[in-house]
């Protein structure tokens, strides 16, 4: 087999990151259609490479020593709107811009991703780990996944259930990690949609704003919402930015911790135990309580704009690690340094959401 045109080889990787980090990959597929992606999971298995799907890089991390496989960036396009004068089926290619989706569906009145508005990355990457902002997730519209089983090559459909859906999680980031690869995904949204808004932060920034309360459905109001969630990402150097130092990373690091509720009262002993004012944040979620990872980094002495050497905290949120100049390795170190303290203060282990692929393996998750 020859190497296709689309297969580059010792390209770049951190170019192809928001994070600006990570080596040299030793092959590239640019992958347009469902035959691409085939045609380079075949080219792999050949020559005995790992493979790495990566959509707009927008939550990875690469080792400073590059990837020794072949890197899948997909890239397969696609936006078809059908339906009922009440549902709508959107069906998404995985290489299609989120924020530009987001923004298509709003202008035609279709509800249920409006707060996810500013998300980096592309289409394909929101089943995977369940993507979510400001009280909307994916998994709540998402119909089905289409996708290409790796090993076999088979195109198989997976229903909503089927994907196993989960706090910032899937069956595609958990049991079946490096299994599939999805080629599109498909929304069931709302016609004229009603936005529901749930999270308390929008509520107040939509209060600030020019909010019109007669608006309560359809384009115009479903807008409103999306303008204010833009309003808040930028606020925290959350959508990008190229003018923006803090823009550099991978948006939020760690997850929200969920806690039962003998867990959050440990927490909340050791917190009154050190003489601490204030009550500790929390709010209840669907299989226990959840703390703002945010308030537990800033509380365990990692506030806003703490640096280490080349690598630090966004000046504007605590849950960005920022690139400014540095490696993976002193990025990684810094995040373990910012676990550690607060696993000593409050006795939780923050879970980190990025993918972390080293040199070695496809991918870890410490």
């Amino acid at each position: 087999m020859t190497i296709s045109p689309a297969i580059r080889e010792q390209v770049p990787l951190a170019n192809l990151t928001t994070i600006g980090l990570g080596g040299t990959a030793r092959y590239l597929a640019s992958c347009n259609t469902p035959g691409d992606c085939r045609y380079a999971l075949e080219f792999a298995r050949k020559r005995s490479l790992p493979v790495m799907v990566l959509g707009g890089g927008s939550n990875i991390i690469f080792s400073d020593d590059g990837y020794p496989g072949l890197i899948l960036r997909m890239e397969i396009p696609g936006l078809d709107f059908a339906g009922s004068s009440r549902i709508c089926q959107v069906t998404v290619g995985a290489g299609e811009n989120w924020d530009d989706v987001v923004t298509a569906c709003v202008a035609r009145g279709l509800g249920g991703i409006e707060c996810l508005a500013g998300i980096p990355g592309t289409a394909g990457a929101t089943p995977i780990q369940n993507v979510g902002a400001y009280g909307q997730e994916v998994k709540d519209t998402i119909e089905s996944v289409n996708v290409i089983e790796r090993m076999s090559g088979k195109e198989l459909r997976l229903s909503n259930t089927e994907c196993k859906f989960d706090y910032r999680s899937s069956r595609f980031k958990g049991e079946d990690a490096g299994r599939y690869l999805v080629t599109s995904v498909v929304f069931r949204l709302e016609q004229e949609g009603h936005p529901r808004i749930r999270y308390p932060e929008l509520k107040q920034e939509m209060m600030r704003g020019e909010f019109d309360s007669s608006l309560t459905f359809g384009e115009p109001a479903l807008n409103q919402v999306r303008k204010a969630v833009l309003r808040i990402r930028r606020s925290k150097s959350m959508v990008i930015d190229h003018d923006d130092p803090n823009c550099r990373s991978v948006g939020s690091f760690f997850m929200n911790p969920l806690l039962d509720p003998a867990q959050f009262d440990g927490v909340r002993q050791r917190w009154l135990g050190a003489g601490k004012p204030g009550a500790i944040p929390a709010y209840p979620s669907p299989g226990g309580i959840k703390i703002p990872a945010a308030w537990l980094v800033e509380n365990a002495g990692f506030p806003k704009g703490t640096r280490r050497g080349n690598v630090g905290i966004s000046e504007k949120h605590a849950l960005a690690l920022v690139n400014r100049g540095a490696t993976s390795r002193e990025l990684l170190a810094f995040a373990e340094e910012i676990r550690a303290g607060v696993e000593k203060t409050f006795g939780i282990r923050l879970a980190i959401e990025p993918i972390i692929v080293s040199h070695h393996n496809e991918e870890t998750r410490p």
